[in-house]
């Protein structure tokens, strides 16, 4: 099924129904406008190059207007993250996948703070082109039978190229990532078979679309089911998520444990009432946030686990089977192999190993990339890069990023495992970052990263309790606040720079 099909589909069925909630800018689509407004936009995207347009839009209704356009023009969205140091994603964008033009809107740009880049197309302008023959066209257009409209925005293989999204780029060089339009799909029919979506669930879509599971589903999974999703662009502004979540009666709130802790201290006993599915990913949930939100929202925080890679998720708990601290049981369709990091073999029941996974939700490769695409994807297998294991009841534990052990003295050490420990031992909304840096003796040493600062000597000696001693921090660094990247994810890799900086200057 490729998805703007899909699309068009749902649109003739719920004509009349709310597509997109624009709370940004107070603005109702239905799906039948919806189809109408794509179809004159992917008329108007025609007249760019054949290929890749880039899209920099917030999470919104001219978003999503513009990703359906650009499929229905029989051209390939390349999503890009505006959150930071959007102008150098721009042209990095535009560098590697080779191509000119980039969908943006003027207001987006001041917002931001945004140069003018070369290639760049305004929404803004292109819709004050639009004619009155051209809504008259496209509205006559919509009113055709179904079959009629999807042989007018052309047909395309399941198996050619949907989008292509950016890693997060917190550990090296984003890469871009090609998902298929049967990659999504698959992915989206296993979710709705988990968690049973019905015409009543009003989806809140604040995840930006250029992260992989804003753009699966807070965007195509609503679309798939024609439900109602309630857009806004800023998930940061938590006390208004909050009186959204309340006003609009959402049912499924999604969010990284950032964002989920910002949401837990913004609002108010009830803003949740209505929510039957609260799920949490991209970073570990901390047992105290899961605590926090059943005592005061009587919901159960459940995690899952994904990758771009895999369009994005691998393992989800339910309702009717959640282990919390585990990241669920692998969805339907869909394989995965834990095995030995160093010998190849697959891992027994309870054994920690790299993670890998096999499915229709496995990437198609990376952009011009054969090399990276080869060392990830083998025998159908996609190394996924992290570490974990399945326990007897099927149920997958993800204990972290093969690069966040380390060997020092000979053993392999968890930094996740220590971080762990020592977030049982923190107080209040203090976080950490346990990191890794050189050390001319042992080649490296373990630091930990805190947001507040706290009593080394009586935390050190709590977490040699659980702790061999080579895997206890050398050094407490205190940073206030931690940078994060724009789905809200902690940016190891900037914290690791900050970490090596104070270390070397003390």
């Amino acid at each position: 099924m490729l998805l703007h099909h899909m699309f068009v589909r749902s649109a003739k069925r719920n004509e009349k129904r709310i597509a997109v909630n624009d709370r940004t800018l107070n603005r109702k689509i239905t799906y039948g406008r919806a189809l109408i407004a794509s179809l004159i936009l992917s008329e108007k995207f025609k007249r760019y190059e054949q290929g890749l347009l880039g899209i920099m839009l917030p999470t919104s209704a001219g978003c999503t207007l513009g990703v359906l356009g650009v499929l229905m023009s029989g051209r390939i969205p390349v999503m890009i993250n505006y959150s930071t140091n959007a102008s150098e994603n721009c042209r990095y964008a535009q560098q590697k996948c080779a191509f000119r033009t980039i969908i943006t809107s003027r207001a987006l740009l001041a917002k931001i703070n945004c140069p003018h880049i070369d290639g760049m197309v305004y929404l803004e302008d292109l819709q004050k082109e639009v004619t009155v023959f051209e809504s008259i066209r496209a509205a006559v257009l919509a009113k055709l039978p179904t079959e009629h409209i999807l042989k007018k925005i052309g047909d395309r293989d399941e198996s050619e190229t949907a989008v292509i999204l950016f890693t997060s780029g917190s550990e090296k060089d984003p890469k871009a990532v090609q998902l298929t339009h049967a990659n999504i799909w698959s992915n989206l029919e296993a979710i709705d078979h988990l968690f049973q979506f019905h015409s009543g669930d009003i989806i809140l879509s604040t995840l930006p679309y250029f992260h992989v599971f804003g753009f699966t589903v807070h965007l195509w999974l609503p679309i798939l089911k024609g439900l109602t999703f309630i857009t806004y662009a800023n998930p940061l502004d938590y006390k208004t998520v909050c009186t959204i979540a309340q006003e609009e009666k959402i049912t499924f709130l999604v969010g990284t444990p950032t964002f989920m802790w910002g949401y837990l201290l913004k609002s108010k006993k009830g803003q949740f009432d209505s929510v039957r599915i609260a799920l949490t990913g991209a970073d570990k949930c901390p047992e105290a946030l899961r605590q926090a939100f059943m005592e005061r929202h009587g919901l159960t925080l459940l995690e899952g686990y994904g990758t771009t890679e895999t369009s994005p998720v691998i393992a989800v708990n339910t309702p009717e089977f959640n282990r919390p601290g585990s990241v669920g049981r692998v969805i339907p369709r869909v394989q995965v192999r834990v095995e030995n990091y160093e010998t190849g073999e697959e891992c027994p029941i309870g054994e920690i190993g790299k993670i890998l996974v096999k499915g229709p939700n496995v990437m198609k490769g990376y952009f011009d990339d054969f090399e990276q695409t080869a060392l990830r994807i083998r025998h159908g297998y996609y190394d996924t890069g992290d570490m974990g294991y399945i326990d007897e009841d099927g149920y997958l534990w993800h204990i972290g990023r093969l690069r966040r052990f380390v060997k020092i003295g000979g053993e392999m050490v968890s930094l996740i495992r220590v971080e762990n420990v020592l977030e049982e031992l923190l107080t209040g909304e203090a976080q950490c970052c346990v990191v890794e840096i050189p050390d001319s003796i042992k080649g490296c040493k373990i630091v930990a990263a805190v947001t507040e600062k706290v009593d080394e000597k009586s935390i050190l000696r709590k977490m040699a309790e659980t702790l061999p001693p080579i895997a206890l921090p050398k050094q407490f660094v205190v940073i206030p606040e931690f940078p994060k990247m724009g789905n809200g994810k902690i940016d190891f890799r900037t914290i690791t720079d900050m970490v090596r900086d104070m270390v070397s200057a003390n």
